[in-house]
């Protein structure tokens, strides 16, 4: 399964508790087909300290959504749109439905 969503895109979350929200890909997960959203599906999680001195508690991270859930926001028309692929100069791009802008 090849995912369109890469690092640094800003998408928008299609269903779920955080439907309607945008933010940017911190990472990608190929194998599973998920991204990790900054600001989405936070969850919080009791860490223990490892080390001597370091500190423990309760930390607030994103954790991975399923890559269906998001689509990518063009950066020239804003819209939240599915991808396109063309081929310019023998290189694959990712270009946008709406508007053709390269993504």
């Amino acid at each position: 399964m090849s995912m369109n969503i890469k690092k640094n895109d800003t998408v928008v979350v299609l269903s779920g508790k955080d439907k309607g929200k945008q933010g940017k890909v911190l990472g990608t997960v190929p194998a599973d087909g998920k991204v990790v959203v900054e600001g989405i599906n936070v969850v919080t999680c009791h860490v223990k300290p490892r080390k001597q001195g370091e500190q423990g508690g309760i930390v607030k991270r994103e954790a991975a959504i399923a890559a269906s859930k998001v689509q990518v926001v063009c950066p020239k028309c804003s819209k939240a749109t599915r991808i396109a692929h063309k081929t310019e100069n023998g290189k694959k791009v990712r270009v946008c439905k709406h508007c053709g802008a390269e993504l």
